[in-house]
């Protein structure tokens, strides 16, 4: 039997603290991340995506941020080919790759298995689906509908959310989708030896973090990186220009929403999709969680150290 490659995840809602954590860790273990952010992809959004600057990678290698111009698209499955290669080529250099995750299908679908290939182009398309209500809300998903199938979404409420998407599926493939399986629904086990780091915080103190973190964002004139995007010819009807933020900062700048609605719907839009995050984690029972909380930031950094340094006994 073929030994499983290793890998390390550390996952956790938006502004509990994953950036610090794993670039510090991956500096120790000596080896490189992998973001496992929908929005990182795009070249051009830093500031509303918190993306880490060159000064916070402190020399860190970190892949799958900054490849893709904002009017191309990337889902799930775009993701798998490279993160899967990724973590090959890494594993034969002897290194542990760090996948930084925030978008929950991501890493789900990553680590349990799913199949995304020719034959089962239903379950990409339907995963993708699931990953932009995870993003961006139900809602938006419903609007995909209304867009290419009016009469339907008339008569499905957005809450109706299998009903959405399979209508969806048959707009987009012609025919009925099939059902999704992975490895870790048949087997029990994940496709890679693979040790799970979770952070979590208090609600309120993390939605206290949310806030700041949209607060500095606008302290960092995050307004100007909206507009030049703009001017540089981004539409709003742009996947990369619904991420949140962005969405809200373009309707300021249409004139269709004034600033202080602007900043109040863009922190709401982030603790929500906080929530959302935290909805995923819990299908995912093999994460190890730490309360970021209840530890110092040292403490927290030392004991996932020892636990990673425990879990594969030949790390040094």
């Amino acid at each position: 039997m073929n030994k499983k490659e290793k890998l390390i995840v550390i996952l956790g809602p938006t502004a509990v603290g994953k950036t610090q954590l794993s670039i510090d860790l991956a500096k120790v273990l000596q080896t490189e991340i992998i973001s496992g952010d929908s929005m990182l992809v795009y070249k051009g959004f830093d500031i509303g995506t918190a993306k880490p600057t060159q000064e916070e990678m402190s020399g860190v290698k970190h892949h799958i941020i900054d490849i893709l111009q904002p009017w191309e698209n990337f889902n799930v499955s775009d993701f798998h080919t490279i993160a899967k290669r990724l973590i090959h080529e890494i594993n034969l250099t002897g290194k542990i790759p760090i996948l930084a995750g925030g978008t929950g299908l991501y890493v789900k679908s990553l680590v349990e298995g799913y199949e995304f290939n020719k034959t089962s182009g239903d379950n990409a398309y339907r995963s993708h689906l699931e990953e932009l209500a995870t993003t961006h809300g139900k809602q938006y998903v419903h609007d995909m509908l209304k867009e290419v199938d009016p009469q339907t979404a008339a008569r499905l409420h957005v809450n109706n959310f299998n009903r959405v998407i399979r209508a969806l599926e048959v707009h987009h493939l012609g025919k009925e989708s099939v059902s999704q399986s992975s490895q870790y629904e048949k087997t029990g086990e994940l496709v890679y030896d693979t040790f799970i780091v979770g952070l979590n915080r208090e609600r309120q103190n993390l939605y206290d973090r949310i806030n700041k973190r949209v607060d500095i964002m606008m302290e960092n004139n995050f307004i100007d990186e909206v507009k030049q995007l703009m001017d540089n010819g981004a539409q709003v009807d742009w996947q990369s220009m619904k991420g949140i933020g962005y969405r809200e900062i373009a309707a300021y700048l249409n004139g269709d929403m004034n600033l202080e609605v602007a900043v109040d719907e863009m922190k709401k839009a982030t603790r929500h999709f906080a929530k959302r995050q935290i909805t995923w984690y819990k299908k995912m029972p093999y994460i190890k969680w730490y309360d970021a909380d209840k530890l110092s930031y040292e403490n927290l950094l030392t004991t996932v150290i020892k636990d990673c340094r425990n879990f594969f006994s030949d790390v040094e």
